[in-house]
């Protein structure tokens, strides 16, 4: 009698960028620095955020001095979110960023993104999730529609690489060898195309005209 396992799957880690309202002009520049990093931005919206909306975003921060003044700058004018993602996304763009005050940002550290577009402690340029289960929620708040994966388990990747890559891509690679085209790369992606198991196969049914 065979079990039927669950299909393994690939989960990749993302964390939520923002570019508040005072640098939304450098929007280009810093996709591209985001880009040059290895990300991959899985959405992005610009949008533009009502006091109490930010009072909702930074609820943790509730209570605290200096809340009014954060509310009202993060309320003053559209910012862009975006999700972000790669391997080990939310400690990565964390460094990328730098220290949360920039003033101390452009002493210790420079070359970090708060310190070249931020200005002081409250106006910082950028936003990144400082854990995952704050990854979950901001992501949520700002696309309420995206599905949030589980926890990433590495296992669970090789099982899906073992199962519905490896086959065919060494078969793939086998081929190569044999023909030794001129193009290798461009060779093996059309084989990959011509030969991928998983290709969808589609029905053609006749198109009536109208008359």
């Amino acid at each position: 009698m065979e079990v039927s396992m669950p299909l393994p799957q690939i989960y990749v880690e993302k964390t939520l960028a923002i570019i508040k309202p005072d640098i939304v002009d450098k929007e280009e520049e810093i996709r591209d620095i985001i880009l040059r990093s290895g990300f991959t931005i899985v959405q992005r919206r610009k949008l533009h955020l009502s006091p109490e909306h930010c009072s909702n975003f930074y609820v943790e921060q509730y209570g605290k001095m200096f809340f009014p003044n954060l509310t009202a700058y993060m309320s003053s004018g559209p910012l862009v979110a975006m999700i972000l993602a790669r391997h080990n996304a939310i400690s990565y763009w964390k460094e990328l960023l730098g220290p949360s005050n920039s003033l101390v940002a452009k002493e210790t550290h420079p070359d970090s993104l708060r310190a070249i577009y931020g200005t002081d402690e409250l106006r910082n340029a950028l936003h990144g999730s400082k854990d995952f289960a704050a990854s979950e929620r901001e992501i949520r708040f700002m696309f309420p529609a995206v599905i949030i994966e589980p926890i990433p388990i590495g296992q669970a990747a090789k099982d899906y690489l073992n199962l519905y890559v490896t086959p065919t891509l060494l078969q793939g690679l086998t081929e190569l060898c044999k023909q030794k085209p001129a193009d290798p790369y461009g060779w093996l992606a059309d084989w990959l195309l011509k030969n991928n198991p998983n290709k969808p196969k589609l029905k053609h049914f006749p198109v009536a005209e109208e008359t």
